[in-house]
């Protein structure tokens, strides 16, 4: 299948837009000398317009994240410029290729295992759970990533997943006795103190019934003023937005309904990268005209901006009398034990990760909507 997708993959390219006029057949046509294949494939749809805003939407916000990882907060991208090596390395993990952590293919394809089909719109807590189960197969950018549940983060939960063991405590653990004993003794007692893996902490919310309850405006504004921001995934029904500040009354965010031509890695192995960024200003909404259904998100690359993080939600939205969501320190008791997520044990890597090849061939995306926007 691979060889005839690759074979036809510019005449396909072409006329992806016409597709739907011509019948449904394994014939091929003939215009102008050329051969070109009706069918691309499978039965899958050959775009993500119409579904997949939300999942570039958790894109956008997971891009941040890992701009903030490899790159430093403070980073702006300029047009035309040179770009770090990781900056393209970010790029490759969000290409619309099924070989992708990250991509549109991988993220449609692990909702499949939280109940949404593909071609089906993903709301904002299942795209958070999408993007939890991908980045166990993550070792580059090697993030923790949090979900909360029923409106409450647990500081002991997030602990006990973000901290590890260096590698040289991890080799010495495997040690004898006696080697174990030589190393600690060399290098005192921080050799085996557990290390921090960054964090990508993810809070889905309702903040109402069928709109936003006024009394969560203030406390959701002062999350995008937090330095761990990375905004909010939201929307309205059927129509997600990547919200990233407030002006006012106004939520300032990137919309990702603009069609892109499918990009690829160049010969040279970097990404042309114009159509990652914005063709268009960001725009503005109000806050009540936004649907209560929202994830906002956070970045914590050292175990100091966590606790940071804890104290300022500790001063700025605990202090409401009906809270927007609950800090605690200890895991409840009557919630089943909590497990750090681990990577399932596995013999291949890439797209065949999930274990549903042949599906994922047929799921062939020409189109691509913007993602690393900021």
């Amino acid at each position: 299948m691979e060889s005839v997708l690759s074979k036809y993959e510019n005449q396909i390219t072409i006329f992806a837009d016409y597709l739907e006029e011509f019948p449904d057949t394994d014939e091929l046509v003939w215009i102008l000398g050329k051969q070109h294949l009706l069918k691309t494939g499978g039965t899958g749809p050959s775009s993500d317009a119409g579904w997949g805003c939300m999942l570039r939407c958790g894109q956008m916000m997971l891009a941040q994240a890992l701009i903030c990882r490899h790159l430093g907060r403070d980073w702006n991208w300029e047009r035309q410029k040179e770009q770090p090596k990781e900056y393209q390395q970010i790029l490759q993990c969000f290409l619309d290729r099924k070989d992708c952590c990250y991509s549109i293919h991988q993220m449609a394809q692990m909702g499949v295992g939280e109940g949404k089909s593909i071609g089906e719109w993903f709301g904002p807590n299942t795209v958070a759970q999408v993007l939890k189960k991908l980045a166990l197969f993550d070792e580059w950018n090697s993030l923790a990533v949090y979900v909360s549940m029923d409106n409450t983060v647990v500081i002991e939960d997030i602990k006990k997943m973000c901290h590890t063991l260096p590698l040289s405590a991890e080799t010495a653990a495997e040690s004898p006795p006696e080697s174990l004993n030589a190393s600690t003794q060399s290098k005192g007692p921080s050799a085996c103190s557990p290390a921090w893996k960054p964090l990508l902490l993810i809070v889905p919310l309702r903040l109402g019934i069928n709109q936003i309850n006024p009394v969560y405006v203030d406390a959701f504004k002062e999350c995008f003023k937090m330095p761990q921001s990375l905004g909010a995934l939201g929307g309205k029904p059927n129509n997600a937005y990547y919200f990233i500040g407030f002006l006012g009354d106004e939520l300032i965010f990137l919309d990702p309904h603009t069609t892109q031509t499918f990009v690829d890695t160049e010969e040279n192995g970097t990404v042309d990268d114009q159509t990652f960024h914005c063709l268009q200003p960001p725009q503005r909404m109000n806050i009540l005209n936004l649907d209560p259904s929202v994830a906002l998100g956070f970045f914590c690359k050292e175990e100091k901006d966590f606790d940071s993080w804890c104290s300022l939600v500790q001063k700025e939205i605990l202090k409401e009398n009906l809270r927007m969501f609950e800090l605690v320190q200890k895991h409840p008791s009557h919630w089943p034990p909590f497990v750090p997520p681990a990577k399932p044990e596995v013999t291949t890597t890439g797209a065949e990760f999930i274990d549903s090849t042949e599906q994922l061939e047929e799921f062939d995306l020409e189109e691509d909507f913007e993602i690393l926007s900021i």
